[in-house]
């Protein structure tokens, strides 16, 4: 043999996960979604286990991703999602009043008020055969409390449907199915979109009301923007201008913390809504005259909300899009008066160099003509003492004349040499070097 990928097996059998259940009508279908969180289904799993604990079953493996069993004249069939687990039970019979008596009132009483976690879906299915389609529109319309009703034709004209979308007094909502001929596989999957649909719409939903509490927040940032925009049209001090970085900064962080506070749940959202198109999609439905399309009900109320999530995760992105772009901006504005401000500081610190260049070179020549005054004072003394003493016999002031060009020489020398040091040291980094 060869040598397999060791996640070979495992992706083969994702695609074969959650399979529909085969089911045969009259039947009765009551099915519970509970949110779990990404890391939250132990608790589940466990309750699910006292469930079969309570019927003498043999409990799921604990990394079993659905299970399904039977509990008696029930069956049971649990599936793992990424944010939800679902229960879904069903029963045999139909009676005449379908939601009267359903598939969860045989569960125990405790064990469903026990579940844990928050239910998000919650419907019941009836499934009846042909004598359901006997029924006057009253009496269809009073089943489901004389709600608006949604119908159509589904599965190809095998089954027709009837729903209103609303939440009854038991918190479940409401399918009616009235089939001919149809073979128990494709109930099961016409069953389990109707379940699909249901859980999906409720879990897309989730994002509608965070859409609604950010949109404020963005209104309030793209207010601040539009005010800082105003201001980049204006001439400001560096400072001020520093001051509007520092609002920008502030902007794009209240706009990060929309988007992460949002994110997850729009796209969790979009993929939802997608999954209820294709579903919607796989049912084929057809009009049935005087009643509106499940299709139709989407499309007029579940849609828009959609939209507005979409929209919303829209403005976010070109929020931050433009609040990049004006950051730019005034970052630009600020570099190049900051450029202005250096080159300035730079041609003032070039005319104070030539400043300190010119009295330097004054001083030297103040310096050189001082010590050489007081230089040849002392030769003079010297002078008029050794004559004075018989020593010389020139006059002193012929001295000082033959003294003054070789000692203002060597001191002018004297002085640029010590200049050149100390900048042949400062040019090098070091120390003058000691003479």
């Amino acid at each position: 043999m060869f040598d397999e990928h060791p996640l070979r097996r495992a992706l083969a059998e994702e695609i074969h996960a959650r399979p529909p259940e085969d089911m045969a009508a009259p039947v009765q279908v009551s099915h519970i979604a509970v949110i779990s969180g990404e890391d939250g289904m132990a608790p589940h799993v466990a309750h699910l286990e006292a469930l079969c604990k309570h019927f003498r079953v043999a409990p799921p493996a604990a990394d079993a991703t659905h299970f399904s069993t039977e509990l008696g004249e029930l069956r049971l069939k649990w599936e793992r999602h990424t944010e939800f687990s679902t229960f879904t039970i069903m029963r045999g019979g139909v009676s005449d009043q379908p939601f009267k008596q359903t598939a969860i009132d045989s569960l125990p009483k405790d064990w469903v008020s026990g579940l844990p976690g928050q239910v998000i879906a919650a419907c019941h299915v009836a499934v009846e055969t042909g004598q359901g389609s006997q029924r006057s529109p009253s009496d269809l319309a009073g089943l489901f409390d004389n709600n608006p009703l949604t119908g159509s034709i589904v599965a190809g004209g095998k089954a027709r449907l009837w729903a209103d979308f609303q939440l009854h007094a038991d918190g479940f909502t409401r399918f009616l199915c009235n089939v001919g001929e149809i073979s128990p596989s494709t109930l099961g999957r016409l069953v389990q979109r109707i379940l699909e649909i249901e859980t999906y719409r409720m879990m897309a939903m989730l994002a509608f009301p965070l859409a609604k509490e950010s949109r404020p927040r963005l209104a309030a940032v793209e207010k601040r923007l539009g005010g800082i925009i105003t201001r980049l049209g204006t001439r400001e001090a560096v400072e001020d201008e520093r001051q509007l970085l520092d609002d920008l900064s502030a902007l794009a962080a209240e706009t990060e913390a929309v988007n992460v506070a949002t994110a997850y749940r729009f796209a969790a959202a979009r993929a939802y809504h997608e999954l209820i198109k294709r579903r919607m999609a796989a049912m084929r439905e057809e009009r049935i005259d005087g009643v509106p399309r499940a299709m139709e009900f989407f499309d007029r109320r579940f849609a828009p909300a959609m939209e507005s999530c979409e929209n919303l995760s829209i403005r976010i992105e070109r929020l931050s899009e433009r609040i990049s772009r004006a950051t730019s901006l005034l970052r630009t504005r600020v570099d190049v008066a900051l450029e202005a401000q250096n080159r300035d500081l730079l041609e003032s610190m070039n005319r104070r160099a030539r400043l300190q260049l010119r009295l330097q070179q004054t001083v030297e020549g103040l310096s050189v003509v001082a010590i050489s005054y007081y230089l040849l004072s002392l030769v003079s003394y010297l002078a008029k003492g050794a004559k004075h003493a018989g020593f010389l016999p020139i006059d002193p002031y012929e001295v000082v004349a033959i003294a003054f060009v070789p000692v203002v020489a060597g001191i002018w020398f004297g002085v640029k040499r010590v200049r050149h040091v100390i900048e042949k040291s400062a040019k090098d980094g070091g120390t003058p070097p000691a003479e």
